[in-house]
């Protein structure tokens, strides 16, 4: 009986090689003790046969349990549905602003959850404002605590709304008199969150008014005023204007582009000395308009409202909300190569959008496009005492022609006549004084007329003996000769920059030639209005 290879194997293991030999070898001595080594080989194999049954087979994991089968997702129970909405309550004021209320129920079984959202919804009601004298909402509900005892004490007080209160839509009432105040618990709905606040309390919480009246709806206009649209109304123009000077090189306006009425968010930048100008669509200029240069600030225009503004460094904006009732006609005064206009604005969709490269006929009264001629001589001129500044044009009502300027059709001057004109233009006036006219010269769209000064009769600014004045026009409005002797009336004119300060005698301005008697009317005058302080 031959023990198991296996075995063997073993046996080999823990007694080492058996060797090869003769009969005195490993052979013999197996053959002499064969009995015990029979028994001993017997356990071995029964111990294989045990050991080996009870291996884990190649490739299994011993230990690792199985994982478990995934476990069913729990259905979640069904929410109940909200019904319609009731019709909305009376409003909570009789005058000025409240709100109205409407309620909903939600329609659910008993395994079913709760709707999601509020059963209430409150909206804003504007009726017709309170008569004169009326006393303010918060106002009447502090007064209501009026001589009642409060604190737990016999004191009496009298109360005012306080408004440092950390939460608004508390009832923050002040005591007259004394430096502390009282809460009593919330305002009523409707009331007002703050003085000027748009915003209403609701329910202890200070509630926005949406586009829709819906307080918390938190519904905004979209671009093209549409409420609670995403833009998608809306068509985006944007552009930067470009446009080549003149081939003739002169300066003078150019059209930019036509804005279409219904516009939105306009907004227009230019970063030059030029200047921006508007026009309606019936041709009446609204902003820096026939040469005269408008000062910043608000103006009204094709049913909205218009912001200008203006830098020292000449940077010029115009911002309009709209949405505009009419076209508007965007141009720019040159007075310099144009480095780029940018400007931008909303239309409806499906509204006709301006070309790009904007051509479109601009309707002028008057022939006042690119094409004047330059001044003959650099446009810096000497101005007040003091220093020189860089001249622009200021207004050129329609003109004779003469020394260079275009042809253009001039109307009749308006003198000022009478005790009562020479009176109002004297005391108006930051200039009054006998001139002698020595030199005319017209600049661009002006008039300068060299003036010795004869005799001040008034000056609220120093005054030197040789003086430039400034007529805004090429009309000879009003009219002076050269080697005339007048009465002139004038103003100081300083630009927005504070780049211009000189001596402006306006078409209608008061200039007589001078003779004695209107020496002595002019004197006279001057008892009629105070006497000019020192500069």
């Amino acid at each position: 009986m031959e023990p198991p290879r296996g075995c063997m194997a073993r046996w080999r293991g823990q007694g080492g090689p058996i060797p090869h030999g003769g009969p005195h070898g490993a052979g013999a001595l197996c053959s002499r003790r064969w009995p015990w080594r029979l028994l001993l080989l017997a356990w071995l194999y029964l111990g294989c046969s045990v050991g080996s049954a009870q291996e884990p087979a190649l490739g299994t994991l011993t230990g690792v349990p199985e994982p478990p089968a995934p476990a069913r997702p729990r259905r979640q129970p069904a929410r109940g549905a909200w019904g319609s909405w009731g019709p909305w309550s009376s409003c909570s004021s009789s005058c000025g602003d409240g709100v109205a209320l409407r309620t909903r129920r939600c329609l659910r079984s008993a395994e079913e959850e709760p709707c999601t959202g509020d059963p209430r919804q409150y909206r804003l009601c504007q009726l017709q404002g309170c008569p004169g004298g009326s006393v303010p909402f918060r106002a009447m509900q502090c007064s209501l605590y009026d001589n009642k005892p409060v604190l737990g004490t016999t004191a009496r007080y009298r109360w005012v709304p306080f408004h440092g209160a950390p939460n608004v839509c508390d009832l923050n009432c002040l005591a007259v008199g004394h430096n502390f105040y009282y809460s009593f618990g919330r305002v009523l709905d409707g009331t007002r969150c703050g003085p000027g606040s748009p915003d209403l309390c609701i329910s202890g919480r200070c509630l926005s008014v949406g586009c829709d009246g819906i307080l918390g709806s938190g519904a905004r206009p979209d671009a093209c005023g549409q409420c609670g649209g995403g833009h998608d109304t809306c068509l985006f123009v944007h552009r930067l204007f470009q446009g080549a000077d003149p081939s003739s090189g002169y300066f003078g306006y150019m059209n930019v582009t036509k804005i279409p009425a219904g516009a939105t968010h306009i907004k227009v930048t230019d970063k030059s000395r030029n200047y921006l100008a508007l026009m309606t669509s019936d041709g009446r200029y609204v902003l820096n308009g026939d040469w005269s240069i408008a000062w910043p600030g608000p103006y009204e225009v094709a049913g909205t409202r218009l912001l200008y503004a203006r830098d020292r460094d000449g940077t010029e904006s115009l911002e309009v909300p709209g949405p505009t009732d009419e076209d508007l006609h965007l141009m720019v005064l040159l007075q310099e190569p144009n480095p780029g206009i940018e400007y931008e604005f909303w239309l409806p969709h499906g509204h006709p959008q301006p070309g790009r490269g904007d051509t479109s006929p601009l309707r002028q009264p008057q022939p006042r496009g690119a094409g004047i001629p330059p001044p003959r001589e650099p446009p810096v001129t000497p101005a007040q005492p003091g220093g020189s500044a860089t001249e622009r044009p200021l207004r050129s009502p329609p003109g004779r022609s003469g020394d260079g300027a275009a042809a253009v059709r001039c109307g009749r001057c308006h003198t000022p006549k009478g005790r009562s004109q020479r009176i109002w233009h004297f005391c108006q006036s930051d200039f009054v004084f006998q001139g002698w006219i020595l030199a005319r010269r017209l600049v661009g769209q002006e008039t300068r007329y060299e003036v010795e000064v004869k005799t001040p009769y008034r000056h609220r600014f120093p005054l030197v003996r040789r003086e430039y004045v400034w007529v805004p026009n090429t009309c000879d409005c009003p009219p002076l000769r050269e080697g005339g002797e007048y009465l002139l009336m004038a103003q100081r004119h300083v630009n927005h920059e504070h780049t211009l300060n000189r001596i402006l005698l306006r078409d209608d301005g008061y200039a007589r030639p001078w003779t004695p008697r209107e020496d002595r009317l002019v004197r006279e005058a001057a008892r009629h209005c105070p006497q000019p302080r020192p500069p």
